[in-house]
């Protein structure tokens, strides 16, 4: 198991266990000291149980990023209950690293395989990571894109962003 990996399933343990958030270490290794954005992504037998993260950093190092995320997605994802220590042996657990989102000037620059979007309207924003079952096509990735974001899919006038991941298991 990853580093990333290990941190994120101690986090939600630590945090679900005991109301404790893990402190950062006055020393870090040095893959833990970068900045990025994050996702957490929690499946329980197969199925998600939680995803939540950020596209830029808001923590001083992905550390900070990796717990906080963690414990978001345990506890704070609107889709699911909050995590219950009985569930904690049956969850697997997933780290993606971003990129720097780019702007994309063409669909054509898509790939929903290679490339997570983010997907801008106004105040509104969505984001999916890439290389998600059951997302095939650029056109279906928008779609569901532009749903998490409350933007008609019909909607052409928004502006896209691509990323790629690292994806940690």
């Amino acid at each position: 198991m990853h580093s990333y990996v290990e941190l994120a399933k101690r986090a939600i343990e630590e945090y679900v266990k005991n109301g404790d958030v893990l402190t950062c270490p006055k020393e870090l290794p040095s893959e833990m000291q970068k900045k990025a954005g994050v996702f957490v992504s929690l499946k329980k037998h197969g199925e998600l149980r939680g995803c939540i993260g950020t596209f830029l950093p808001c923590e001083e190092n992905i550390y900070k990023e990796i717990v906080r995320n963690a414990i978001a997605a345990a506890t704070e994802d609107p889709r699911f209950y909050p995590v219950q220590e009985d569930e904690l042996n049956d969850i697997t657990y997933s780290v993606d690293v971003l990129s720097e989102p780019e702007k994309v000037s063409d669909i054509s620059e898509l790939d929903p395989k290679r490339y997570g979007i983010i997907v801008a309207k106004g105040h509104r924003k969505g984001l999916l990571l890439p290389d998600l079952d059951g997302v095939n096509t650029v056109e279906e990735q928008l779609a569901i894109t532009k749903m998490k974001a409350g933007i008609d899919p019909s909607d052409k006038d928004v502006e896209i962003f691509k990323f790629t991941v690292e994806r940690f298991k």
